[in-house]
């Protein structure tokens, strides 16, 4: 009987900069069985080496702390799209806007609305 072992899945090389939002999954950990091998970081600085080879300081945004020398191929990018999709789909013309939007949309909304109380705008 022949066994089939899944092809693994190729990821091109990626270089990230300075502030991008990544999940990095720590290999040590992950490899070891540890139950917090994942964390959600943001690139805090850049080492290059004279190999070509990147590494990247991170910074965890979970419980603080930095992650030294982080390999880009256990790093993967949080693209802004994602985190604002709730914000540019939101139905805006409904009257139950607020309860449509996530906690951060109706932030972001009030900061940029210059809205310094809990309620929204009146609606016109």
């Amino acid at each position: 009987m022949n066994a089939s072992i899944p092809a693994a899945v190729a990821t091109a090389a990626v270089t990230y900069k300075c502030d991008d939002f990544v999940l990095y999954r720590d290999p040590e950990r992950f490899w070891a069985g540890a139950p917090t091998h994942t964390f959600v970081c943001r690139v805090d600085g850049t080492i290059p080496f004279t190999s070509g080879e990147i590494r990247y300081t991170l910074a965890r945004l979970n419980g603080g702390g930095l992650i030294k020398l982080a390999r880009a191929q256990y790093m993967r990018l949080l693209p802004p799209a994602d985190a604002m999709r709730d914000i540019d789909t939101a139905p805006l013309n409904t009257g139950t806007v607020a309860d449509d939007m996530t906690p951060a949309a109706v932030a972001w909304l009030r900061q940029h609305l210059g809205q310094d109380s809990s309620t929204l705008p009146a609606r016109h």
